[in-house]
């Protein structure tokens, strides 16, 4: 018999004049005492304080290795331990699967004394142990997204049985899915099991980097009436060490058998092996196929000079095992590893003492930039990151774009609105997400059975993440829908799901809000080495864990090669995408490096000559006062210093205004830095009177759609009218307001 789920929301709350640590439960006090802990970290008290004495949401944001896992579950196991609830205490929702994994081995740790189980619930765990989890549900549940959704779906008729007095929900690494719509799945989540349960649980988010708290606040408590606390937490301030190292890179060197010697070897690549040499040292890059070339290239420099091979990939396409493989050499203490990562190695998991991290190319954001840097310096060392940037050897005949390091620009940008404010660029702002909606839509009805339209609409509408769509607009989109048999109206005129939408809903792969990728699954004697995207042929030479492999055989209905290992280098990448957008401030920062005089102190010798280069060819050339330049042979360079989102703003006006109007004849650009536009027959100043032109405001963002463009980005975008997806693209994936506003300060 469940207890009423009102009952942990009425207990009244009492501030003592205890410390908080003689108010932690006696088993977690024992535990302290037992690993010579003599007090609690600051960020520790002061959770503590709004768990024990308020009835608010917590927000917990300090630094990396500060203690914010324990902040969380210091006060929340006590609460548990105080009030034992006859359902799951607890939710943790994680990012990935390795963070819970880690988080898992803390917790246990933590309760071996204690009666409050721990779970873990994702792909990986085994069908038994969720069975133990719906037969005792208690304790914690440790979940990623994906799987709640699939709980939400597939165990509706136990939800009440396992949340009906859930009293909290902690949201780790709460930066990595704000603004998201993995963020707003998260939120349509909690929300929905609040209303499943008539029981609202507290939330207490954590982040080691967030920069306008006000928003993230903001975003913690959407669909609830509760307040949220940010203890503000007074710092000694980080220690960081900060090197960047700038290096021309002349491609494939051909290298005599036998030759060891550091000449025959690429230069970055050889930097790389040195610098990690006899380390334990991770290494972040911007892809996959970054990450794979580094590690092939260290490991064979290794080989070549008789070192042990110690290096490892990580990423999200590596199979599970060798993941495993990297992080275990990571922790084992006193024992060089070198792992090249994409972002899966961003989040909290412990890594133990790492010795330095290095970053290849520019992160995209501060906040990545934050992220990595606290990955070293988790004990009591000094936080050390080395950037290194590389351009391809120049031939002499590059054009004005071509001659800036645009790479040793950003690092500079982003190291620097950390260093003098502060920085943090601020969550995205999505106002229509059509594809959540419709994801959302499919899996109330999928656990609910049916609905009446209004019951469906009232669901699916109060969930706080589509305050923007109108009642008008869904009945639409449930025609629509109807008439694609994705839904369907009984007799009785309640709403189920259709037999399209029944294969959607059916897949595991539904459970998920991003964007499916088929991918083909690498074996090599029958070990799977983890996925590719790209499908391969017979004789494909792909790069996968650090190595080079030759395909043997592509079985394609069952979306498998199976591969040999080969000495040769991989053909091409056998992977697809982009880095993520570039915030206006990163970019107008960038400029200011190339407009000032600093010597920045973290520069390397390379890095300092590449860019005063770089400084006195943008003066020479004049692009820091001419946003419009004349290229030769015809064209013009466009440099507007603005940041992804306004800059593809500026490539729609330039192909749906300029184009027609002054019979220009096409773009190419590397976005957000610069466009190179074919003139034709047109003036250069003619051009620069268009684009000035923006500045105006006489822009209309309808004006820079083609009149039958559907832009389909996301999952489900398919099913959703195509003026409705207009808008939202004009809303979310553009920045007219921020362009016009730069365009205005042009000469």
């Amino acid at each position: 018999m469940i207890a009423n789920p009102r009952k942990s929301k009425s207990r009244s709350r009492k501030v003592s004049n205890l410390p908080p640590q003689q108010r932690l439960a006696p088993f977690i006090q024992e535990y302290l005492f037992n690993h010579g802990w003599n007090e609690l970290r600051p960020v520790q008290v002061e959770a503590c304080k709004v768990i024990f004495d308020t009835d608010a949401h917590l927000l917990v944001s300090a630094g990396t290795a500060s203690g914010k896992t324990e902040a969380a579950f210091l006060p929340v196991l006590t609460e548990l331990y105080n009030h034992q609830p006859q359902s799951i205490g607890a939710l943790y929702i994680g990012p990935i699967k390795a963070l819970i994994n880690d988080q898992f081995e803390r917790l246990n740790d933590l309760l071996e004394q204690a009666d409050i189980p721990v779970h873990m619930w994702h792909g990986d765990v085994t069908q038994s142990k969720k069975k133990k989890v719906i037969r005792e549900p208690r304790g914690i549940l440790q979940i990623t997204p994906e799987s709640l959704e699939s709980l939400l779906i597939n165990k509706s008729n136990d939800l009440m049985r396992l949340f009906g007095e859930l009293q909290y929900i902690v949201i780790d690494e709460v930066h990595a899915f704000i603004g998201s719509d993995r963020g707003e799945q998260i939120l349509c989540q909690m929300n929905r099991l609040a209303q499943l349960t008539n029981n609202e649980a507290r939330r207490i988010g954590l982040s080691a980097t967030l920069g306008d708290y006000s928003l993230a606040e903001k975003w913690m408590c959407a669909g609830t009436k509760r307040k949220v606390v940010t203890p503000k937490i007074a710092g000694a301030g980080r220690n960081i060490h900060l090197s960047l190292e700038h290096f021309y890179d002349p491609g494939l060197v051909v290298r005599a058998k036998g030759d060891d010697r550091d000449e025959a070897f690429n230069p970055y690549h050889m930097h790389l092996f040195k610098e990690t040499r006899n380390q334990k040292c991770l290494v972040f890059a911007n892809g996959r196929t970054a990450t794979e070339g580094t590690i092939a290239a260290m490991r064979e420099i290794a080989k070549a000079k008789g070192f042990p091979d110690v290096y490892h990939v990580h990423h999200g396409s590596i199979a599970a095992e060798l993941r495993e493989l990297a992080e275990a050499a990571m922790r084992t203490p006193d024992q060089p590893a070198v792992t090249a990562a994409t972002v899966t190695f961003e989040m909290g998991i412990d890594l133990g003492q790492l010795d330095r991290v290095l970053q290849l190319e520019a992160p995209s954001s501060v906040a990545s930039f934050l992220q990595r840097l606290g990955r070293s310096g988790r004990r009591t060392n000094a936080s050390e990151m080395w950037f290194v940037c590389a351009e391809d050897t120049p031939s002499g005949e590059e054009t004005i774009p071509e001659m800036v390091p645009w790479q040793l620009l950003q690092s500079i940008a982003v190291i620097q609105l950390y260093l003098e404010e502060k920085w943090i660029e601020p969550p995205p702002q999505v106002k229509y997400p059509y594809t959540l909606l419709f994801h959302q839509t499919m899996s109330i009805l999928a656990s609910q059975g049916e609905l009446t339209p209004a019951q469906l609409a009232q669901q699916v509408l109060t969930l706080p993440a589509f305050a923007a769509v109108t009642q008008y607009d869904y009945r639409l989109l449930l025609r629509n829908w109807l008439d694609k048999d994705l839904i369907e109206q009984t007799p009785e005129g309640t709403i189920i799901i259709g037999l399209a939408g029944e294969k959607l809903v059916n897949n595991f792969k539904f459970y998920a809000i991003f964007p499916d990728n088929e991918e083909y699954h690498v074996k090599y004697n029958d070990q799977l080495i983890g996925t590719i995207m790209v499908p391969p042929c017979e004789g494909d030479r792909v790069s996968l864990a650090g190595r080079t492999w030759q395909v043997t055989e592509v079985d394609p209905n069952r979306r498998i090669a199976k591969v040999m290992t080969t000495k040769r280098s991989a053909n091409a990448s056998s992977w697809r995408g982009a880095c993520g957008d570039i915030h206006d401030k990163v970019v107008q920062r960038m400029k200011r490096v190339l407009e000032e005089d600093a010597m920045y102190p973290y520069l390397q010798k390379n890095a300092r000559k590449r860019l005063q280069l770089a400084r006195q060819v943008a003066r020479d050339q004049g692009i820091l006062q001419n946003p419009v330049v004349l290229l030769e042979d015809g064209y013009a360079c466009v440099f507007p210093w603005v940041g992804s989102a306004a800059f593809r703003t500026l490539e729609r006006y330039v192909r749906f205004h300029c184009k027609p109007v002054l019979k220009t004849k096409g773009i190419r650009s590397r976005s957000p830095y610069f466009m190179v536009v074919n003139l034709g027959k047109c003036p250069l100043p003619n051009l620069y009177v268009e684009l000035k032109a923006i500045g105006d405001g006489h822009v209309k963002p309808e004006q820079l759609m083609d009149a039958d463009e559907v832009p389909k980005i996301q999952k489900y975008d398919e099913y959703i009218l195509p003026e409705m997806l207009r808008n939202a693209y004009m809303h979310d994936s553009l920045n007219l307001e921020g362009l016009v506003k730069v365009v205005q300060k042009w000469p």
